[in-house]
């Protein structure tokens, strides 16, 4: 048995006749026919009673109908899904990101994705980047937006999706506070808050290098989180560089300046694993922001 005689089978019985059963499957009467016997034969069973002036269904048939349609509505329900998860339409994606993200670009793509891919499940995990790039690499997560990093793992893959300057962060009752741009050599005597190196070498290392051309290694004092920089700033246990999207947080407290002669430029990319080629993940790739490499 297979679904040409069943297609057939359901086409006759709803015509009652062979011509225009075969008109409606692009086909000629005899193939047809044929489709009926074979089916007939192999279920050991009359579907059709056949005069020269009509034909009906046997109550076998009648049975035989109902479950030759639900048959092939599940083979088209099979067709349908196996095309749309081929086509990243439905599924499951597990999406980790740093904060700075969420502050930004993740939003809005994420409600974009979201409308393209609805039968998409995706799932999240805020993080830092040591964890993302741990995550994604073992198989855990399948997309990480993270800071840009001089070490990834060879078995991922990375691009660049977001940019945006390095600004100071002061307490609103900072002598400074009331600059329009700060010159950061007034801040060497101040206690800087940001990530351990190992959390996002390259952020890490950014503020490090702005610090140190303007005559000074920072005192650094570590937190994890962005949001947790930010509140520490508020409480005015420190200064920090942090990326301009850490405005959206609008944390009462807190002031953001940009530097006297520097422009120094945070990068977030996109992670996964090069042996990943799932389409969810493709879709959602195809979603991020797109940015030219530098020197591409």
């Amino acid at each position: 048995m297979d679904m040409r005689h069943l297609r057939c089978f359901v086409a006759v019985s709803e015509e009652l006749h062979f011509g225009r059963a075969a008109e409606r499957l692009h086909l000629t009467q005899p193939p047809v026919s044929l489709a009926i016997k074979e089916l007939e034969e192999e279920l050991g069973v009359t579907l059709l009673e056949r005069t020269s002036r009509r034909i009906a269904l046997t109550r076998a048939g009648e049975d035989a109908l109902r479950d030759a349609r639900a048959v092939l509505a599940a083979a088209d329900t099979l067709r349908k899904r196996a095309l749309e998860a081929a086509q990243g339409l439905m599924g499951s994606l597990s999406l980790g990101f740093i904060s700075l993200p969420a502050y930004s670009f993740l939003p809005p793509m994420l409600r974009a994705f979201t409308e393209d891919y609805q039968r998409v499940n995706v799932s999240l995990l805020e993080g830092t980047t040591d964890q993302i790039i741990h995550d994604v690499e073992s198989g855990r997560l399948d997309v990480g937006l993270v800071f840009r990093t001089p070490d990834l793992p060879a078995a991922l893959n990375s691009r660049l999706v977001h940019t945006e300057p390095l600004l100071v962060a002061l307490p609103v009752s900072h002598p400074l506070a009331g600059a329009t741009r700060i010159a950061l050599e007034k801040l060497s005597n101040e206690r800087f808050l940001g990530f351990e190196r190992h959390q996002g070498p390259m952020m890490f290392d950014a503020i490090v290098a702005t610090c140190m051309r303007h005559g000074f290694s920072p005192k650094l004092f570590p937190a994890r989180q962005m949001h947790t920089i930010v509140s520490l700033v508020s409480g005015g246990i420190g200064v920090a560089l942090v990326p301009g999207s850490v405005q959206a947080l609008h944390r009462e407290g807190v002031v953001y300046r940009s530097m006297k002669g520097e422009k120094t430029i945070v990068e977030t990319v996109a992670i996964w694993r090069k042996s990943d080629d799932s389409p969810q993940v493709k879709a959602l790739l195809s979603c991020l922001p797109k940015i030219r490499q530098r020197g591409g």
